[in-house]
This record gives structure tokens, C-alpha cells and sequence, in this order.
């Protein structure tokens, strides 16, 4: 609705001694002409953010439909969503596809043959955390190790006595 506004409503100023029909005749054709280059440029602008593929995920169809080479990597069905994670960090545009030969569900991530470097990287962050998270111990059973303890603590307090054996 905006545009509209913008299309029916113009402001022409013209400063001048006289002005004859002709100088308004030329002013009007002048601005006419600039409006609708700013018009033009504002439409290829348009549609140049239309045909980019904006990073994160997106279809297999958009990335081939952009020609540009495909490469691949698998990930299991675990660990897709921590990669997502770091792919959004990273600003790759990638594709998901869901390898359902395989009994545990594999999955392909299709990504641009020229962000390979950046893929590496993301990739190597990814299996540092993967990696991170398998040596960590979980707070559950660091808790019940505590318990354990302490349980032992108590059986081996009240077991003690203070017999020394001495009699006066």
C-alpha cells in the first residue's frame, strides 16, 4: 500500500523567474525518468535477494536450482541437531536428506562445493563438542557416586567405637 502512496503522490519543485510550459514540460520528464530508474533498480534489487539462498537450512532443489557444485557428508541421526547448531554458527547453506536404506536412520548433508573449508571447520568444532560430550560425566551419576559415598561414610562412623582396652 505503501508503493501505491508512492506512485500517485510526486513533489516537483522548480525554482525559477519564469517558468514557460516548456521548462515544466522538460522538469517533468526529467524526474519521470529518475523515478523510474530508482524503480527499476528497487525490482533487480528484489529479485537478486530472491535468487540468493540465505545460509541455514534449505532443499536439495533450491541448492541445484542455484548450480553450483554439491559435496556430502554423514551424520547420524543422534547427532543432527547439535550439527545444525553449529552450521547456523558458521553461515553454511545446507541441505538434509534422510538415507532410509539404512536400518539406523543415516542422514546426507548436502552443502556448496566452495564452502568446503568452512564445512571442515565447522565439522572439526562439531566433533570436538561431539567428542567433549561423550568424556564429560553426567551430573546424574556423579550424584549418585556422592550418595554412595556418603552412605559408606555413615555405615563406617557408626561401626567405630572407642574401645582402647584400658581399665583404671
Amino acid at each position: 500500500m505503501q508503493e501505491e502512496i508512492d506512485e500517485k503522490t510526486m513533489a516537483l519543485v522548480i525554482t525559477g523567474g519564469k517558468i514557460s510550459a516548456e521548462i515544466m514540460k522538460e522538469a517533468m520528464a526529467k524526474f519521470i525518468r529518475h523515478e523510474e530508474q530508482h524503480r527499476r533498480m528497487r525490482k533487480e534489487l528484489k529479485s537478486r535477494k530472491k535468487e540468493e539462498i540465505q545460509p541455514g537450512k534449505t532443499s536439495l532443489n533450491s541448492m541445484m536450482k542455484e548450480g553450483s557444485q554439491l559435496s556430502n557428508i554423514e551424520v547420524t541421526d543422534k547427532n543432527i541437531r547439535s550439527f545444525e547448531k553449529t552450521a547456523r554458527k558458521y553461515g553454511i547453506t545446507y541441505s538434509l536428506k534422510k538415507d532410509r536404506a539404512s536400518d539406523p536412520p543415516r542422514y546426507l548433508v548436502f552443502f556448496r562445493a566452495r564452502d568446503v573449508d568452512v564445512m571442515t571447520a565447522a565439522f572439526k568444532e562439531y566433533t570436538e563438542k561431539s567428542l567433549k560430550k561423550e568424556k564429560k560425566v553426567s551430573v546424574r551419576k556423579k550424584l549418585s557416586r556422592a550418595i554412595e559415598r556418603s552412605v559408606k561414610h555413615r555405615e563406617r562412623v557408626k561401626t567405630k567405637t572407642k574401645d582402647r582396652g584400658h581399665d583404671r
